[in-house]
């Protein structure tokens, strides 16, 4: 069962390698860096594997150490299945912990938090009072409650 969870983690792993590299490749604008483009997953790549990395060498330290203090000898079998065991434990957890947090986000509001919807409704209020006190608001601004600002369509270069 444990070399399951770890062919599919792997997998996972090769996996979400593949959309970076090839969302690198269609999404690459001509002349310019791929570390100013992609340099946050890339970054953010780098961070996980090193520390994935640094992971299992103190890991492999942890579990030689308690096999010589039990007379048992190292095997890289049972070594990479207590690997695959304490990185999947702290996946959940992880996993776990951002589930709560956009569920909770989703369902619930904290009046003034960047992850509510009251945030924008003040901007607009400022917004219309403002462009009334100037006399420039335009006459597609929004009349009613509930009514949301148009913006004007940007032109964007080809």
């Amino acid at each position: 069962m444990m070399a399951l969870a770890t062919v599919l983690a792997l997998g996972a792993l090769g996996l979400l390698m593949f959309a970076t590299v090839k969302s690198i490749l269609n999404e690459r604008t001509r002349g310019r860096s791929i570390w100013r483009e992609f340099g946050l997953g890339l970054g953010l790549m780098i961070l996980f594997f090193g520390t994935w990395i640094a992971h299992g060498i103190s890991e492999w330290q942890v579990y030689t150490d308690d096999q010589r203090e039990h007379g048992q000898p190292v095997e890289a079998g049972d070594f990479f299945t207590a690997f695959a065991q304490s990185t999947l434990e702290n996946w959940q957890s992880e996993f776990l912990q951002l589930f709560s947090f956009v569920v909770l986000a989703a369902l619930f509001v904290h009046k003034g938090s960047a992850e509510s919807k009251d945030s924008d409704e003040k901007v607009e209020a400022s917004l219309r009072r403002i462009e009334e006190r100037l006399g420039t608001l335009p006459d597609r601004a929004p009349q009613g409650r509930g009514e949301r600002w148009q913006l004007p369509e940007p032109h964007l270069e080809a």
